[in-house]
């Protein structure tokens, strides 16, 4: 599989002539038995460096060439220094390094920091190498992120439904899982009204894309996602700021596909399926408009309020075609709703579930993977908000209050599950606004290092 940043490209199993980079912490500077040398101390000092968390100094030899790397640890290691150290891949010099303490989660946050999105550009630096604890980095992890950063940063004139349906063929041919594929007025006969309601617009027709691993018996475990390529907001068109970054709009179906990678390249005893709705919220003649009212795949009718709410109704459908099954667990995600980022800024996505212990799982894994996850509630009596005079409901909030965006859209989508057992939305951001030592600004993997860690130790 290619990718934009090769992660094989950053780390190395060779050290000889690799370079130190030597974890310091404020008293390390202090005490003269730390193991730092006097030519690093005082090459420290010159350089105001004092050990604090995420700093880093580089130390050269007489000649000029690099004799080693100081990085601060602050007041000592902590669950975050590891992810800390992703700063150095982006910054360090073409070379070998290697830490001289061992310290958790390095080489997965060297991989996560030292991506770049490239694609578009002339030049391409070299990145720094580092050699990984115990010989093996944790790959899995870092490709599965970067699948999702790769999709999200490439723009709509070269991720539209047919690249996303290409892409999510590619993954499924590596892992040897079968797709299916319901596309344009197929949609109308095959039972996806929403769907098709949402995408008809576009040049590219819209489509279902679905993909089954791992064997029958196996516990059934579903992914839904979002993918629609760019959104303009329909025939409720967004103003230009709003517009700018709707290439990541399909973040929910880029999030479940590195998920994806990384349970088929576990090979987790489970049956594995990913359905995404891969459309372009365009404008045209036959665009869908506010009022009109849609049948949906469960039979219920839905009032449209808003075009600009496109993200729920390609769920809609979506989930439903995964309920159907009857799977012991369903995972949707989807860049859907600004109400969230009002609530918790773009760090933190919320998730939604009614079934606490699963719930429990979720935030003890967020923890405990560095992966910020929050749990919002279900509040039913919201669902008052989207009663509608001509159909069943209707997709928005129609009190005209403007409360509750995030809870109405995930109680909205509650009504398309009935059969799964254990079922939890996630509304992302999928974006990094402001760079990170591990993660450089631009689209980002959200939830998925945590949702993987508690399907290991649910499956593994």
């Amino acid at each position: 599989m290619k990718f934009e940043t090769n992660p094989a490209d950053l780390f190395s199993s060779k050290a000889a002539n690799s370079i130190p980079i030597r974890a310091v912490t404020k008293g390390d500077l202090k005490a003269k038995k730390s193991g730092i040398s006097a030519k690093e101390r005082e090459w420290a000092k010159s350089s105001n460096f004092d050990g604090s968390s995420g700093q880093h100094c580089l130390v050269p030899n007489a000649d000029g060439t690099l004799h080693s790397v100081l990085f601060g640890l602050g007041d000592g290691i902590s669950e975050k220094t590891g992810f800390e150290l992703g700063r150095l891949a982006g910054q360090l010099p073409d070379g070998t390094f290697k830490l001289d303490t061992e310290i958790p989660n390095a080489d997965l946050g060297w991989g996560l920091g030292g991506y770049r999105f490239a694609k578009y550009k002339k030049s391409k630096s070299k990145p720094a190498k580092l050699i990984p604890d115990g010989g093996r980095p944790q790959r899995r992890l870092i490709e599965g992120s970067y699948i999702a950063r790769d999709l999200i940063n490439i723009p709509a004139s070269d991720m539209g439904p047919d690249a996303l349906e290409k892409a999510f063929r590619k993954i499924a041919a590596k892992h040897k899982a079968k797709v299916q594929v319901v596309k344009g007025d197929q949609l109308l006969k095959r039972n996806f009204p929403m769907v098709h309601a949402v995408g008809r617009a576009s040049v590219q027709a819209p489509r279902v894309l679905d993909l089954r691993w791992g064997k029958a018996n196996h516990p059934k475990v579903t992914l839904v996602g979002k993918g629609v390529t760019f959104d303009t907001g329909g025939l409720n068109i967004k103003p230009g700021n709003s517009m700018s970054l709707m290439k990541k709009d399909m973040g929910g179906a880029a999030n479940v596909l590195g998920l994806a990678h990384m349970i088929m390249d576990a090979r987790l005893p489970v049956r594995l399926r990913v359905i995404i709705g891969a459309v372009e919220n365009a404008i045209s003649g036959n665009a869908f408009r506010p009022g009109d009212v849609l049948p949906s795949r469960n039979g219920m009718s839905v009032e449209i309020g808003n075009t600009d709410a496109e993200g729920r109704l390609v769920l809609g459908d979506c989930l439903t075609l995964g309920d159907e099954e009857k799977p012991q667990m369903m995972i949707d995600m989807a860049t859907l709703t600004g109400a969230a980022r009002v609530a918790l800024g773009p760090d933190l996505p919320p998730f939604y579930t009614d079934d606490d212990a699963f719930a429990a799982e979720i935030l003890s894994a967020s923890d405990a993977c560095f992966d910020p996850l929050w749990r919002m509630p279900l509040w039913q009596p919201y669902n008052a908000m989207m009663t509608s005079k001509v159909a069943d409901v209707n997709h928005i909030n129609t009190s005209g209050a403007g409360f509750a965006g995030s809870i109405t859209a995930a109680l909205f989508l509650q009504r398309f599950v009935s059969k799964t057992k254990s079922w939890v939305h996630f509304d992302i951001y999928g974006w990094t606004p402001a760079q990170k030592p591990w993660a450089p600004v631009g689209g980002e993997a959200q939830g998925i290092r945590a949702l993987y860690e508690v399907l290991s130790k649910r499956y593994g």
